[in-house]
C-alpha cells in the first residue's frame, strides 16, 4: 500500500466525526412530544437568544413569563417567583463574560446583585464585573436544579460564581492565562473563599507530554489569555452517603468542576486542593468502565431527595477536546480526542461503574441523531426520568430510564451567528408549579406526533 494512500485515509477517518450530517429543512419546532401520565410536569426555564431575554414556558411550550432584557449563564428560576441569571448590563465586548450576576422578581425588579470581583476595561471604561460565565449556585441547592429536600435561598446566603482571572503562572505557562476563577460571595457582597485552578496544576493528572504542550500552548482562544481549562459548570457536593460514611473527599461544601478543554471534572476542597478526579487519561483502569469522555457539561453530584442521589452525572458531549499527541487533525495536540455522537452518563463515583447511560444508540437509533458537540446539560428529575438539553440543535427533551422520549420541545427562536442560524439552548431547567404562584397551574394537554413515514405537508391549492 503506497504511503500516500495511507495519509489519506487517516485524514478521511479523522474527518469523519466532525462531518456534518444531513437533517431535515422542514420540522415542527415548540412541544412535539408530551405524554402527561409519563413526565414530571412544570415549568421549563431557558434563555432566548433571540429577544435576548429569559423564557418560562408550560410542557405545551407555551410562554407563561418572558424575563425582559435578563439573560442567564445560565438562567435558573428560585422559590416564588424570582430569576436568577446576568443583568441588563449585558456582556463585556470580546469576552465571554457577564458583567454582573443579579436576582430578579416576577416584575424584573432587581432584588440582589453583584458585580464587584474586579475593576476591568470595558472599550474605554474601566468598570467593576463580576466576569461570570457558564455558572453559578445560590446556597441551599448544590446543582441549582429542583430537589424535594434542597430550597435555594432567596432572600439570603452566599452565591458561588464561576468568572475569569488573568494571571500568569509559570508553572503552567509563560503566557498570561485566562484562568477560570472561582470564589463565593455573601448576600452584603463580600468575597469570602476563592480558589484558582492554575494553583493546583500539579493535581490535574496532565502527562508530562501535556505539561510540555500547555507550557507552550496553553489554548489561546483569540479572547484575552490562554483559556487553558475552560471550566463550564460548577456545583456544590451537597449531602450525600459517601460523606455521611466518613469520605472526606465528599464534604457537602467541596466544590465539583468541569473543564472541557482538558476533558478532566474534579472536585475540589475547601483549602484549594484537588481531592477527587475523572480524567484526562482514560486509559488508566479505574476510568476504563467509563470510557472516553469528551467536552463533556454539566458535571454534578445527582442531589439528595432525588432518584439516583450521589451519583455524578454528566453530559459527554463528543466533538473534539483535550491535549494529546499531535496529529494530522490536531496539528498542535490541542483537541485530540474526537467523536461523533453525545451521552449522558450517570456513575457511582467511588467505582466508577455506570448506573445509566442515555445516547442515541442506547435509545435504538443511529448515533448521530442524539449529538451536540458544545453547550447541554441534564436534570434528574423527581419521577427518575431525566431532562436532557441537547444544546446545539435546540432541543430539550424528557426521558424515561428505558429510554422513552416522553417530552420533546424544540426552540422555535433562531438566531443568525456569523454564516449560520442556530435555535442554540445552552441549558434548561425544570421546576415545579409551586415555585412560581403568580400564575395558575395550566392545561395540561397531551401532544402525540404523526407518523413521520405518513405525515405530508399539503401543496397549496
Amino acid at each position: 500500500m503506497k504511503k500516500g494512500f495511507i495519509f489519506t485515509a487517516i485524514i478521511v477517518s479523522l474527518l469523519m466525526p466532525l462531518i456534518s450530517f444531513a437533517f431535515p429543512t422542514v420540522y415542527p419546532t415548540g412541544t412535539t412530544i408530551y405524554k402527561p401520565d409519563k413526565c414530571w410536569s412544570g415549568y421549563t426555564v431557558y434563555k432566548d437568544y433571540v429577544r435576548q431575554s429569559t423564557v418560562l414556558i408550560d410542557m405545551n411550550g407555551n410562554d407563561v413569563k418572558v424575563w425582559e432584557g435578563i439573560g442567564g449563564f445560565p438562567s435558573k428560576v428560585l422559590p416564588g417567583g424570582y430569576l436568577m441569571g446576568s443583568g441588563p448590563a449585558g456582556r463585556r465586548k470580546g469576552a465571554q463574560e457577564e458583567i454582573e450576576v443579579v436576582q430578579v422578581d416576577w416584575d424584573n425588579n432587581i432584588v440582589w446583585r453583584f458585580d464587584r470581583a474586579e475593576q476591568i476595561k470595558d472599550g474605554d471604561k474601566l468598570v467593576w464585573n463580576s466576569r461570570q460565565h457558564h455558572d453559578f449556585q445560590r446556597e441551599g441547592n448544590p446543582v441549582g436544579y429542583y430537589s424535594p429536600e434542597l430550597a435555594p435561598l432567596v432572600d439570603r446566603g452566599k452565591t458561588l460564581i464561576l468568572s475569569h482571572k488573568n494571571v500568569i503562572n509559570p508553572k503552567v505557562s509563560p503566557k498570561e492565562l485566562s484562568d477560570d476563577y472561582i470564589y463565593e460571595v455573601d448576600w452584603e457582597g463580600n468575597i469570602v473563599w476563592e480558589w484558582l485552578p492554575s494553583d493546583s496544576f500539579d493535581e490535574m493528572g496532565f502527562s508530562d507530554s501535556n505539561i510540555k504542550l500547555i507550557y507552550e500552548n496553553p489554548n489561546a482562544t483569540g479572547r484575552s489569555g490562554g483559556d487553558w481549562l475552560h471550566i463550564n459548570s460548577l456545583s456544590y457536593v451537597g449531602p450525600n452517603r459517601f460523606y455521611d460514611k466518613g469520605d472526606e473527599r465528599f464534604h457537602p461544601e467541596n466544590i465539583i468542576w468541569s473543564s472541557r478543554e482538558a476533558n478532566i471534572f474534579g472536585i475540589t476542597n475547601r483549602k484549594g486542593n484537588v481531592v477527587w478526579r475523572v480524567g484526562p487519561d482514560y486509559s488508566k483502569p479505574e476510568f476504563k468502565k467509563i470510557g472516553q469522555i469528551i467536552g463533556q457539561h454539566h458535571a454534578h453530584m445527582i442531589p439528595k431527595g432525588l432518584p439516583g442521589a450521589g451519583n455524578i452525572m454528566v453530559f459527554d458531549n463528543g466533538g473534539a477536546a483535550g491535549y494529546g499527541e499531535p496529529n494530522p487533525m490536531a496539528l498542535k495536540g490541542l483537541k485530540t480526542a474526537i467523536r461523533d455522537y453525545s451521552r449522558v452518563i450517570e456513575f457511582d463515583p467511588t467505582t466508577f461503574q455506570i448506573v445509566w447511560e442515555y445516547s442515541a444508540e442506547k435509545a435504538g437509533m443511529e448515533g448521530y441523531k442524539f449529538y451536540s458537540s458544545y453547550i447541554s446539560s441534564a436534570q434528574r428529575l423527581p419521577n427518575g426520568n431525566t431532562m436532557i438539553t441537547e444544546g446545539a440543535d435546540g432541543r430539550m427533551l424528557e426521558v424515561t430510564p428505558d429510554y422513552e422520549i416522553v417530552w420533546e420541545f424544540v426552540n422555535p427562536a433562531f438566531l443568525k451567528m456569523g454564516s449560520s442560524v442556530r435555535n442554540l439552548i445552552y441549558r434548561g431547567y425544570r421546576v415545579p408549579y409551586d415555585w412560581v404562584p403568580q400564575v395558575k397551574k395550566p392545561v395540561e394537554k397531551a401532544v402525540i406526533p404523526p407518523d413521520n413515514s405518513e405525515f405530508r405537508i399539503e401543496p397549496e391549492k
